[in-house]
């Protein structure tokens, strides 16, 4: 009993302090603006958290701290299945549009959570005078949830995230050689104005293969098999890292704002805003083909409530791995 005291003293008084202006750790103000290599996760056997081990860090009770094994828990729910990402989860009524989670509670809550557990915060993403990555504590996501049998899932948090097939992919190509027609039923086309071939989506090994077949012109077979690698689904590979969001200061009231409660909260496309976000640069719009989508065939339906369980991650070698 002394000791589940003396857990929810040392939770809640490390939310005061970061409450209160725990700013050593921001950014400066904000300017508007698929892996091998992943940690094996345990199979769920069943066993359920010693709640007696569990601090909750906000009255929804969301965000959950368990310092006798250095975990956050967040409790969140799925939000969207298929689509372009913007971030695993975001808080509710913000971005739920492009985000696979919600979850009804306060960001400052959740980084209270991070410092209690050993984390370290580093430092958001910048994008003058150069780019420069986030940095910060890497963290290891698992997420569980339970499927319509009661069947308890644990996987890594980026098998839900794999690179965007639904874009265009360019190539240039001065003129198309001669014989190959294009059929308008299929996605690939040709602008003469910019001389580019252009594919859109994913590129099939059968018409990878028919349009193969049309010319043995090098620069049109390159181009062909340029967009077959390129809309290849992969994994997210990418480690997130707490990179601390920051904050502003209203010069009327002279109050400060904690930039994530913008809803910013678990990203794979980098924000300066972020409180976790991925150690990679990383475009919404898609630059350097490094666009997220949802990997719908391993979601859950919209609805179902997940928890994520973040620690502090290992570090660990890099090495893709296929979506399929």
């Amino acid at each position: 009993m002394k000791q589940s005291y003396l857990r929810i003293r040392s939770a809640c008084f490390l939310l005061f302090i970061f409450v209160g202006g725990l700013c050593l750790q921001a950014a400066e103000p904000v300017k508007k603006n698929t892996a091998e290599n992943q940690a094996e996760v345990p199979e769920a056997k069943g066993e359920k958290q010693d709640q007696s081990d569990l601090v909750p860090l906000n009255k929804q009770k969301t965000v959950l701290l368990d310092l006798k094994h250095k975990k956050l828990y967040l409790k969140t729910h799925v939000c969207l299945v298929e689509g372009v990402l913007e971030m695993l989860c975001c808080k509710k009524q913000t971005k739920e549009h492009e985000s696979i989670l919600s979850i009804d509670s306060s960001a400052k809550a959740i980084h209270a959570g991070l410092l209690a557990m050993g984390a370290k915060a580093g430092t958001p993403v910048k994008f003058t005078p150069k780019f420069q990555p986030p940095t910060g504590q890497k963290l290891n996501l698992i997420l569980e949830w339970n499927d319509k049998a009661g069947k308890v899932h644990r996987e890594q948090a980026q098998k839900w995230i794999r690179s965007s097939t639904s874009r265009y992919f360019t190539a240039k190509l001065d003129q198309l050689p001669p014989g190959v027609v294009i059929d308008k039923k299929t996605e690939l086309r040709y602008d003469d104005k910019y001389k580019e071939l252009i594919w859109f989506g994913e590129m099939t090994k059968e018409e990878r293969d028919q349009f193969l077949a049309k010319s043995d012109n090098k620069t049109y077979q390159a181009a062909i098999k340029k967009f077959y690698e390129k809309t290849r689904p992969r994994l997210m590979e990418a480690d997130w890292v707490f990179a601390g969001s920051g904050f502003s200061i209203d010069e009327m009231t002279g109050e400060k704002y904690y930039h994530a409660e913008s809803g910013d909260l678990i990203c794979v496309a980098n924000f300066p805003t972020a409180i976790i976000d991925v150690s990679i640069e990383s475009s919404a719009s898609g630059e350097g083909n490094l666009l997220f989508e949802a990997n719908k065939v391993k979601i859950p339906p919209r609805g179902t409530p997940v928890t994520i369980e973040i620690s502090i991650a290992k570090e660990k070698a890099s090495k893709a791995k296929s979506a399929d």
